[in-house]
């Protein structure tokens, strides 16, 4: 049941060290165009025991080798050998990619089963769409999309070993510096294909509150002293990105942007696939990550309900991967939050119910800010609402398609509708920093185009006749909720309008309009 796994669920931090110290024993091989599966396995065990392995696409054949034991990372290294430089030099970086050629290829013939591969991108929306009309619910439909695009085991143990290799680098400089993945790579709403966030921490708790008491002096390293933290921020990331650039295997378009309000390097890991973003240790980005992870791991419905609204969001426009005034994955993941938390009975709990749990371990306060919250998902209690994902949706686009944003403002703490502290058209309290809005980039006609659609779906989820549609082989229930405005013709929708209030097709029109002028805007982004 429900109940019992949760019991079980780790919490953030352990399910973060077991990753971490799983992609420490952990390498990366480019393969022979032809090989066979077993004689590679077969070879890599006379290192040492391979505890898991799989193959993945990415520009030829890859495999992700996890070994039981790190020692036998070294005794791999020992037997590669380097590049002969012979049209390139190579810059002489020992790191954990290496790429396996078949010594004498034609005697090889490739027999035994054909290569399992990992897919690790999701697969198109018009493909999705197909899946979703065979299924008999929209709850069921909605599962289908989750398990489409969420990150797959495989996935996960990509994005940590690429933080890991990002992390052999900076211990050049930093022994005891960890990399860590932080955002939508851990918070269990991760997309397959979205980027890796990823951040360097020097700060190895534990380790330092023992040494200090013992001996008469007080002793301390001595450091460069720089007059702000963000230039010692500024001037590491630097130095890493420079690294990357110039020594890094497979990291190429490098680009530092230290202006930014939150310094990072950008650039894309070949060897994984993933485009990567760096930057130092940001303690208040991890807590939101791990308050992601406690929702998605409380009841399955959170997790679906997200997916399928994002989904929703990006097929109609409402959000771009480009920065700009549409509203982010991260602003609506928090509103679908809201939302959970004003079910009745509420489906999540609030930011301070999650805070009165905290005991001493869970307390944190960062920068002035109080952001204690509970670790131990088997302290909070389950939810007694039932309420099927098909309910949830209709609801969900009902709620916000009604809701006044001019006065009211959306806060996870108190999961409470509040007065607005000032006049953004949208405003989400960060659930950390109380005095930011995390949607203040939001303008009102994107805000007007959210409202009109959402009231737009919540009207197609009502007025459905599941049977005739599904007699007719036409999209319905979610998957008619993904097909992009001005797709479906305009004869049905001059059908729709009959019977209809004033106020309806007024609010109709609008949202043709909106959709109209957003169309450019539409086609630019993915």
């Amino acid at each position: 049941t429900e109940a019992e796994v949760s019991t079980r669920k780790k919490t953030f931090a352990e399910v973060q060290t077991e990753r971490l110290d799983q992609a420490e024993r952990t390498v990366l091989i480019k393969c022979p165009s032809r090989f066979n599966e077993k004689k590679l396995l077969q070879y890599l065990s006379s290192h040492g025991n391979v505890k898991s392995h799989f193959f993945f696409e990415n520009r030829g054949i890859s495999a992700l080798i996890e070994f039981s034991d790190k020692s036998s990372i070294a005794s791999l290294q020992d037997a590669v050998g380097i590049p002969s430089a012979s049209e390139h030099h190579v810059v002489p970086f020992k790191s954990r990619l290496f790429t396996f050629t078949l010594k004498n290829p034609v005697s090889q013939h490739v027999e035994g089963t054909p290569l399992h591969l990992s897919p690790q991108c999701h697969i198109p929306v018009k493909d999705l769409i197909e899946k979703l009309c065979l299924a008999d619910s929209i709850s069921s439909q909605m599962y289908i999309l989750l398990n489409e695009y969420q990150l797959t085991e495989e996935n996960i143990k990509l994005r940590f070993l690429a933080c890991s290799l990002v992390r052999d680098f900076a211990r050049a400089y930093f022994p005891d510096s960890t990399v860590k993945p932080f955002g939508s790579s851990v918070n269990t709403f991760g997309k397959l294909g979205s980027d890796v966030d990823m951040f360097l921490d020097f700060h190895d708790t534990g380790k330092h509150a023992t040494k200090t008491k013992k001996g008469p002096f007080e002793m301390e390293y001595q450091m460069k002293r720089l007059p702000s933290e963000r230039l010692a921020t500024q001037r590491i990331l630097s130095v890493i990105g420079d690294c990357l650039d110039n020594f890094g295997p497979g990291c190429v378009n490098v680009q530092k942007i230290l202006n930014a309000r939150c310094p990072l390097v950008k650039f894309a890991h070949q060897p994984t696939g993933f485009q990567c973003d760096l930057s130092v240790s940001n303690s208040i980005a991890i807590r939101s990550s791990e308050l992601l992870y406690i929702y998605g791991c409380l009841d399955s419905r959170v997790r679906a309900l997200v997916f399928t609204i994002r989904c929703w969001a990006r097929v109609h426009g409402l959000t771009n991967s480009a920065p700009g005034t549409w509203i982010t994955n991260f602003s609506l993941t928090m509103m679908v939050m809201f939302f959970l938390q004003r079910r009745s009975p509420p489906i999540i709990p609030t930011l301070d119910q999650l805070k009165e749990l905290a005991d001493e371990k869970d307390k944190h306060i960062i920068g002035g800010y109080d952001c204690s919250f509970v670790s131990d998902l088997r302290k909070i209690k389950p939810t007694k609402n039932t309420e099927t994902l098909d309910v949830l949706l209709g609801e969900f686009f009902e709620y916000f398609g009604n809701f006044d944003f001019r006065k009211n403002s959306i806060n996870l703490r108190k999961g409470k509708e509040v007065n607005k502290p000032e006049s953004s058209p949208l405003y989400i309290w960060n659930p950390f920093e109380q005095d930011l809005n995390i949607s203040k980039n939001v303008n009102q006609p994107q805000l007007e185009k959210f409202v009109a659609m959402a009231r737009e779906s919540a009207w197609i989820l009502q007025k459905e006749d599941k049977t005739q549609q599904i007699i007719n082989k036409e999209p319905w229930g979610l998957a008619a909720l993904l097909i992009p405005v001005g797709k479906s013709n305009s004869s049905k929708m001059k059908n729709r309008m009959k019977g209809l209030g004033s106020e309806t097709i007024r609010s109709l029109l609008d949202s043709l309009k909106l959709n109209n002028a957003n169309s450019q805007q539409k086609a630019v982004g993915k």
